[in-house]
């Protein structure tokens, strides 16, 4: 049995498109450049709000990101305030995490958005304290795929690598697991598609949340 699992938020948790859509609409808006579709923003997302800012301008004809501080700035300002829009747990998630935890498995969140926003949205979907740790973005703790933030929540509960599963729905999300020598899931509810999971080397591919139980739990899924 695994003692830690570590998963992304964006796309792996929760739904969030819309509200990463809604606040950058509103600055292209402003900015005068055309809004982009919601289902745009899985390609635009997964790698922090600076890239996320850079893919959205280029999409929107500004190829040299000429807007890129304006964009970025305001991006910030107005996703704080849109953070929770239409963000909801995927189906099956919230019962995936009530067997982990009765199970002994210790749950954690590496996610790419700044730390604040990480842990206000996971304590708003779930609760104070639900999760055993929350780690976002943060000056000592660099945007995924780099490994620090996978490597100090294996530290932080004194799991060995072989005991960590590293979960979570893109490429990024493979490399960090990957660098961190951890074994990786890649989801298939989420932003991206099975053929860039299965490109960036993912260990094991769960089409359902209940799927992750039996790799954490290292049992059979007879189901």
């Amino acid at each position: 049995m695994k003692k830690l699992c570590i998963f992304d938020l964006d796309g792996t948790l929760a739904s969030t498109l819309e509200s990463m859509a809604v606040a950058a609409n509103r600055v292209l808006r402003e900015l005068n450049l055309p809004e982009q579709p919601t289902e745009s923003f899985k390609y635009f997302a997964g790698d922090g709000a600076k890239e996320l800012c850079r893919r959205c301008l280029r999409a929107a004809g500004d190829m040299e990101c000429a807007h890129y501080e304006e964009m970025y700035r305001k991006y910030r300002e107005y996703f704080s305030e849109t953070c929770m829009y239409k963000v909801v747990p995927y189906p099956g998630i919230p019962e995936l995490l009530e067997k982990l935890k009765a199970s002994g498995i210790r749950i954690t969140v590496l996610s790419n958005k700044p730390h604040a926003q990480a842990v206000d949205v996971v304590e708003t979907l779930f609760g104070k304290g639900y999760f055993d740790a929350v780690q976002g973005q943060t000056d000592s703790v660099p945007r995924k795929p780099s490994p620090i933030g996978a490597n100090r929540l294996a530290e932080l509960f004194q799991a060995e690598k072989k005991d960590c599963l590293y979960i979570g729905d893109t490429a990024t999300d493979m490399e960090t697991g990957k660098a961190a020598e951890m074994e990786t899931v890649g989801v298939l509810w989420g932003f991206r598609d099975r053929k860039e999971l299965e490109e960036s080397e993912a260990c094991h591919i769960a089409a359902k949340p209940e799927e992750l139980f039996y790799l954490a739990a290292e049992k059979e899924n007879n189901g």
